[in-house]
C-alpha cells in the first residue's frame, strides 16, 4: 500500500500511543505528536525551533541534530522527543507557542482531530435516516461484498442512449473493464509509483445504486473502515445545489455544513479532503466546460454551475479530491481529460436476481414463480438487472399472486406498471374481505395521478428529475396528498438542510406516468401537448397527437423518450390499461385504436433510413408493449431456425435488432450464415456490435464488408466474442481491414476465417495486428493459401504472442521450410496447446523439424499432422521427441506413408511415454507386424486413452495380439479399426477381451469383414461386459441370426447406450428382433437399421415399436 511508504513512522508511532496503559494521562505533545508529523511544514518547524533556542528549551547542538535527521517527519520526532525530556518547561513552551499561532498548521494541529470528529458524526448521522431505504439485508448483495468496474472512458452506448436501451443492448453484462475496484481502493493510486486520482466519476443507469454506493462510502469511511487517510468528507447533491445562485467554495461549505467554523483549515492543503457531487443528471444547469469564467479563488462568489466546472477542472481547490457520481448520458459532458478515473456500478446478474428473489420473497414459492415468469419474459428479466426495478418488478408480480382475484401475469412493462400504480392505490384503502374495487379508488387518487402524469410529461421533456414543493404546487399536487399511499408509492421525498426535494421512484415510473397523461390528455386537446403553453399549431384528435410523440420521439438524438413511447403504446392494449382504468376515468376501449397503432409502427419500420438505429430498434419494443408480435414471433423462429435467407427486409432488420436485446439466446449464438449481403450488413451493423458469438458464414462476403465489419469490431460498445466468416470471399484487402480492428480490439476471442482467400499478404496484416493483440485465443486460417510466407509471418507471431492457444492452418500449402519457421517458434512459445497442420507439404523435413521443438516445448497438447506425406523417416524423429515430451496429449497422423519401421518406433516411444493419450494412425502402411508391436506396448503403457487403426491393412494375427493387450490394459477407452479385414477370428478375438476389460467404452469395427459367427462372438460379450457403450458394426454381414444373438444380448446388457448395425443384411426378422429386445434394454439411447432390406412399411412399424418400447432411443431406419 502507498500509505504504508509515507506513514510508515506515524503509524509505528500510533501504536506505541496506543499501546500505553488507559490510565496514564498523555501529554499534550502526546496528545498531538501525530498532528505535528502530519501538518507540519519545514517553515512552521523552522519557526518552533528558533522560538524553543530563545526560550533555551533547545541547544545548538540538539538543533543541529534535528535539522541533520533528514526526513521532516523524522525531524519533528526528534524535536518532540527532546522537548518530552524537558518535562513540563519544554511541553508547556510548545503548546503555547503553537496554540498563540494564526497559522492553518497551528490551528489543524491543535484542533484536527476535534473537527473530524464532529464531522464524522454530523454527516454519519445524515446518513443514518435513509439506512432503511438503503439497506440490502441481503448479505451476498450487499455493498460490502461487491465491487465498482474501473473502465477505460464512456462507451457511445452510454453517451447517446436511454438506460434502459443501454441496458437493452447489453443485457445488463459487465462492460470490458480494466479492473475491478472495491469502495476502499476509489481514491488510492493503482501502483506503488503512481499518484491518485483527484477526479474520479462513477457512472450508472438511473435505479442502479449510486446514492446508495456514496452513503456506504460516507458510513464506512464515518466509522473509520475505509480511506483514514481522508480528514474530511464533504457530500453535496445536485438536487441540493439546484437550490442555490450565487455563491464561493467556502461559503458552500460553510452552509451546508455549520459546524466546520473555518472552511479555509477544510479546503486547504494540509489535509486531505474528498468532495462528493452525486447525481450529475439531476443538476438544472448544463456545465459548460468551454465557456465557464475561470475562478482560482475560494473565497470568491460565482454561479453555482461555475463553481462546481472549476472545482472539477482544478482552478478551483487543485488539492481536494472530487467524486463525482451520474447517469452515463449526463457524465459526458465532463471532458475525458479532466477526469483521473472512471467506474461504473455493475447492476444484478441473472444470478444476483435469483439470490434477490430467495431472499425476499421466499415465502410461499413467490420466489421460484416470479423467477419462472421472468425467464419466460424476457423484457422484464433484462429491465430487473436494474436492483430498484427489481424491487417494483418482483413487489407487484407478488401482489398479483397474492390477490383474491388472480389473473394472468403482467407480460409487458406497461401491464406491469399499470398493476404496480393500482397496487400503491389500493393499498392507501381499506380492505376488507372482499378486493377492492375499482370505482372506490376514483376521487383524489385519480386527481393525484392526473396531476403527477402532468409533472412526469413536462419534467421529461426538460430533462427534469428532480423537483421542489413549489414545483408540485404549480401542478396543482397536495403536499399531503404525497404522503398518501399512491404519493408515497411513486414519490420520494428527499429531505437535507439545504433544501426538500422530490423524486419519483424511478425514472420508468416518471416516463410511464408521463405516458398515462399524455394518452388521457390526447384525446381532448386541440393543442399540440408537447408545448406547455397554448401558443401553438392546432392538434386535434388521438392519432395526431399520437403520431407527435413518435416524431418527437425519433428525432431525440439521446432517446430519452424511447420508453415513454414504449409505455404510450403499451397503454392502448386493453389488458394493460384495465388496471388504471378506472384511476384514469376511461371508457370502453373497442381495440380500434390498437389496430391503427399497430399498421402505424409497423409503417414506420419500413419507412426508416438505411441503417438501423437504437431509434428504430425501439419501434420493435413499442410493437411488444402492443401485444402485437406476430412479425417478432416469426423472425426469432427464423432466426432460431436457419431460415433467414432472402427474408431480411428492413422490417425484419430492426426486428433482428430487437432481438439482439432482448433474447439472450439470439444475441450469444447469433446465427445469419447464408443471409447477408452487403447492404443487410450494413443496415444491421450497429445492433451486431451486442452479439456474443456471431456467424457470417457463407455469405459471399467481399472486402467492402469487411471494412464494415471492421468498423464494428474497432466500436468500444463491441461485444463480439466470436466471429466466424468461413465460407467467403475475403482477399488480403478484406484482411486488412481486420488487422486494422484487432489492433484496438479488447473482446474477441476466437476469429474463423477458413476457406477464403486472404493469401501469404492477407496473413502478413493479420500477424502484424496479432503481435499486439493479447486478447485472441484461437484463430482459424484454414484453406487460405498462405504458403511460406504466411507460415513466417505466423511464426513470428507466436514467438511473441503470449494470448494465442489454438491455430489451424490446415490446407495452406505450407511446405518445410514454413514448418522449420513454425518449429522454431515453438521453441520459445509456452502458450499454444493446439496446432493444426493437416494438408500441407510438410514431409519428413518439416516433420523433424516439429519434432526438434517437441523435446523442449511441452506446453502444446494437440499436433495434427494429417496427410502430410510423412513416412517412417518423420516419424522416427516425432518418436524421439514423445520419449523427451511429457505434455503433448494428441498426435494425429491420418494419411500419410507411416510403414512398420514407423509403427515399431511409435511402440518404443509408448513404453515410455505415459502422457500421449490420443493416437491416430488412420490410413497409414502399418500392416501386422507394425500393429503386433504396438499392441505390445499398449500391454505396459498406461496414458493412452484412444488409439485409431482404420485403414491399415490388419489382419486376424495382429488383432489378437491387441486383444491380448486389452487383457492387461486399463487405459484404452476407445479403439478404431474399421475397414480392416480382421474377419470373424479377429472379432471372436476381441469378444473375448470384451469379457474381461473393463476399461473400453467404444469399438469401431465398420467393414470388419464380419459375418454371423463374430456377431454372435460380441454378442456372448456384451452378455457379460458392463463397460462398453458404443458398438460400430456398420458394413458387416450380421444377419438374422447375428441380429438375433445381439437382441438377446440386448436384454441383459445395461452398459450399451449407442448400437450400429447399417447396412448387415438383418432383413425384416433381425430388425424385429432388435425391436423386440429395446422393450427389455432401457439403457439404449441410439440404433442405426439402415440399409438392411426392411423396406418402407417394415421400417415404420419396426421404428414404431422401438418407440413404443424405448422412447428415449433415437432410432435411424
Amino acid at each position: 500500500m502507498w500509505q504504508d511508504d509515507c506513514y510508515v513512522d506515524l503509524q509505528s508511532t500510533t501504536g506505541s500511543l496506543a499501546s500505553q496503559p488507559e490510565t496514564e494521562e498523555l501529554s499534550w505533545i502526546q496528545r498531538h505528536q501525530v498532528q505535528l508529523q502530519r501538518f507540519a511544514t519545514n517553515t512552521f518547524l523552522e519557526e518552533i525551533i528558533t522560538h524553543l533556542r530563545k526560550l533555551e528549551v533547545l541547544s545548538s547542538a540538539e538543533e543541529t541534530t534535528i535539522k541533520e535527521a533528514g526526513r521532516l517527519q523524522d525531524q519533528v520526532n526528534i524535536l518532540t522527543t527532546i522537548v518530552n525530556g524537558r518535562e513540563s518547561q519544554g511541553s508547556d513552551a510548545l503548546q503555547g507557542f503553537i496554540e498563540s499561532s494564526d497559522t492553518q498548521m497551528a490551528q489543524l494541529i491543535v484542533n484536527h482531530d476535534t473537527m473530524v470528529k464532529e464531522h464524522k458524526e454530523v454527516v454519519l448521522r445524515r446518513c443514518e435516516q435513509y439506512r432503511d431505504r438503503d439497506s440490502v439485508s441481503c448479505p451476498k448483495l450487499n455493498i460490502s461484498n461487491r465491487t465498482l468496474l474501473m473502465v477505460d472512458g464512456l462507451s457511445d452506448l452510454q453517451q447517446k442512449e436511454h438506460d434502459l436501451m443501454q441496458v437493452g443492448a447489453t443485457r445488463g453484462e459487465k462492460r470490458n473493464h480494466l479492473r475491478q475496484l472495491g469502495l476502499s481502493k476509489l481514491l488510492e493510486p493503482l501502483t506503488r509509483v503512481s499518484l491518485p486520482p483527484r477526479v474520479s466519476l462513477t457512472v450508472g443507469v438511473a435505479g442502479i445504486g449510486k446514492t446508495t454506493w456514496v452513503r456506504h462510502f460516507i458510513r464506512q469511511w464515518s466509522q473509520g473502515a475505509i480511506c483514514t487517510d481522508v480528514s474530511f468528507v464533504l457530500p453535496f447533491t445536485f438536487s441540493e445545489l439546484n437550490s442555490l445562485e450565487k455563491l464561493s467554495a467556502e461559503r458552500l461549505v460553510k452552509t451546508a455544513f455549520p459546524h466546520l467554523t473555518d472552511p479555509s483549515l477544510v479546503l486547504g492543503s494540509p489535509c486531505r479532503t474528498l468532495l462528493i457531487f452525486d447525481g450529475l443528471d439531476e443538476f438544472r444547469h448544463k456545465l459548460n466546460f468551454s465557456d465557464a469564467a475561470p475562478c482560482s479563488d475560494p473565497k470568491k462568489e460565482v454561479s453555482i454551475d461555475d463553481l462546481v466546472t472549476n472545482i472539477i477542472r482544478g482552478n478551483l481547490l487543485p488539492d481536494v479530491a472530487v467524486w463525482v457520481t451520474s447517469r452515463p448520458g449526463v457524465a459526458s459532458l465532463i471532458p475525458g481529460g479532466l477526469v483521473d478515473r472512471v467506474t461504473e456500478i455493475p447492476g444484478f446478474s441473472p444470478k444476483d436476481i435469483k439470490i434477490f428473489l430467495n431472499h425476499h420473497f421466499s415465502e410461499g414459492d413467490f420466489a421460484s414463480k416470479i423467477w419462472a415468469h421472468l425467464e419466460s419474459n424476457k423484457i422484464l428479466m433484462v429491465m430487473c438487472y436494474i436492483p430498484s426495478i427489481c424491487w417494483i418488478v418482483a413487489d407487484t408480480l407478488m401482489y398479483i399472486m397474492q390477490s383474491e382475484t388472480q389473473e394472468g401475469l403482467p407480460r409487458t412493462c406497461t401491464e406491469l406498471y399499470a398493476n404496480f400504480c393500482f397496487m400503491k392505490a389500493e393499498l392507501g384503502e381499506p380492505r376488507g374481505r372482499e378486493p377492492v374495487r375499482m370505482e372506490q379508488l376514483h376521487g383524489s387518487n385519480r386527481k393525484l395521478l392526473g396531476n403527477l402524469g402532468r409533472l412526469a410529461f413536462y419534467g421529461l421533456l426538460k430533462h427534469k428529475y428532480t423537483f421542489s414543493e413549489q414545483d408540485l404546487r404549480a401542478y396543482g399536487i397536495d403536499l399531503l396528498l404525497t404522503q398518501s399511499s399512491l404519493g408515497a408509492g411513486v414519490l420520494v421525498r428527499e429531505e437535507s438542510d439545504l433544501c426538500t426535494t422530490y423524486r419519483f421512484t424511478h425514472l420508468t415510473l416518471q416516463e410511464f406516468l408521463a405516458a398515462t397523461y399524455y394518452n388521457v390528455s390526447s384525446k381532448r386537446a386541440i393543442f399540440d401537448l408537447f408545448s406547455e403553453s397554448t401558443m401553438s399549431w392546432p392538434k386535434i384528435g388521438f392519432q395526431n397527437h399520437f403520431r407527435s410523440a413518435f416524431q418527437h420521439s425519433q428525432q431525440a438524438e439521446d432517446g430519452h423518450l424511447d420508453v415513454f413511447v414504449r409505455f404510450l403504446t403499451g397503454l392502448l392494449s386493453p389488458v394493460a390499461l384495465k388496471p388504471l382504468a378506472g384511476l384514469l376515468g376511461l371508457g370502453k376501449d373497442d381495440g380500434n385504436q390498437k389496430t391503427w397503432a399497430a399498421g402505424f409502427l409497423q409503417g414506420l419500420l419500413v419507412s426508416g433510413g438505411a441503417v438501423v438505429s437504437l431509434r428504430a430498434v425501439n419501434l420493435a419494443y413499442c410493437l411488444q408493449e402492443l401485444q402485437h408480435t406476430e412479425l417478432l414471433r416469426s423472425v426469432e423462429d427464423d432466426l432460431r431456425n436457419g431460415r433467414l435467407a432472402g427474408k431480411l427486409t428492413r422490417a425484419h432488420c430492426v426486428v433482428l435488432g430487437y432481438l439482439l436485446h432482448v433474447s439472450p439466446e439470439c444475441s450469444e449464438q447469433t446465427n445469419l450464415t447464408g443471409s447477408l449481403d452487403y447492404n443487410t450488413v450494413k443496415c444491421l451493423l450497429p445492433q451486431l456490435l451486442y452479439c456474443s458469438h456471431l456467424s457470417l458464414e457463407n455469405n459471399h462476403f467481399k472486402d467492402d464488408v469487411m471494412e464494415l465489419l471492421g468498423s464494428l469490431l474497432s466500436a468500444k460498445d463491441c461485444h463480439i466474442q466470436k466471429i466466424s466468416l468461413a465460407d467467403n470471399a475475403i482477399s488480403n484487402k478484406g484482411a486488412k481491414a481486420l488487422s486494422r480492428a484487432l489492433l484496438v480490439n479488447r473482446t474477441l476471442t476466437s476469429l474463423n476465417l477458413r476457406n477464403n482467400n486472404i493469401g501469404s499478404k492477407g496473413a502478413k496484416f493479420l500477424a502484424e495486428a496479432l503481435k499486439m493483440n493479447q486478447v485472441l485465443v484461437s484463430i482459424d486460417f484454414q484453406n487460405n493459401a498462405i504458403e511460406e510466407e504466411g507460415a513466417q509471418a505466423i511464426a513470428e507471431v507466436l514467438q511473441c504472442n503470449r494470448k494465442l492457444v489454438s491455430l489451424n492452418i490446415r490446407k495452406n500449402k505450407i511446405r518445410a521450410g514454413g514448418a522449420k519457421r513454425i518449429a522454431d517458434a515453438l521453441k520459445t512459445n509456452r502458450t499454444l496447446t493446439k496446432l493444426i497442420l493437416c494438408s500441407n507439404q510438410l514431409e519428413d523435413k518439416g516433420t523433424i523439424a516439429l519434432a526438434e521443438a517437441l523435446k523442449v516445448n511441452h506446453t502444446l497438447l494437440s499436433l495434427q499432422l494429417q496427410s502430410n506425406s510423412i513416412s517412417n523417416k518423420g516419424m522416427i524423429a516425432l518418436t524421439t521427441a514423445l520419449r523427451l515430451n511429457r505434455g503433448l496429449v494428441s498426435l494425429n497422423l491420418r494419411e500419410n506413408s507411416i510403414g512398420v519401421e514407423g509403427a515399431k518406433n511409435m511402440a518404443h516411444a509408448l513404453q515410455e511415454n505415459n502422457s500421449l493419450q490420443n493416437l491416430d494412425l488412420t490410413a497409414n502402411l502399418l500392416h501386422d507386424d507394425g500393429v503386433r508391436a504396438i499392441a505390445g506396448a499398449i500391454k505396459c503403457n498406461q496414458g493412452l486413452t484412444s488409439l485409431h487403426l482404420q485403414w491399415n491393412f490388419i489382419k486376424s494375427s495382429a488383432t489378437k495380439a491387441l486383444a491380448e493387450a486389452l487383457l492387461s490394459n486399463t487405459t484404452i477407452q476407445l479403439l478404431d479399426l474399421q475397414e480392416n479385414a480382421i474377419g470373424n477370428e479377429g472379432v471372436i478375438f476381441l469378444a473375448e477381451a470384451l469379457k474381461t476389460n473393463t476399461s473400453l467404452r467404444t469399438l469401431c469395427l465398420q467393414g470388419a469383414s464380419m459375418c454371423k459367427t463374430g456377431a454372435i462372438a460380441l454378442a456372448e460379450a456384451l452378455m457379460s461386459n458392463t463397460t462398453l457403450q458404443t458398438l460400430d458394426l456398420r458394413g458387416n454381414n450380421v444377419g438374422m441370426n447375428g441380429a438375433k444373438a445381439l437382441a438377446k444380448a440386448l436384454k441383459s446388457n445395461g452398459s450399451l447406450k449407442s448400437l450400429n448395425l447399417q447396412e448387415n443384411s438383418l432383413g425384416m426378422d433381425g430388425a424385429i428382433f432388435i425391436a423386440t429386445a429395446l422393450k427389455e434394454n432401457h439403457q439404449l439411447t441410439y440404433i442405426n437399421l439402415q440399409g438392411n432390406g426392411i423396406g418402407e412399411s417394415g421400417a415404420k412399424v419396426i421404428s414404431d415399436a422401438i418407440r413404443a418400447s424405448a422412447p428415449s432411443c433415437v432410432v435411424d431406419i
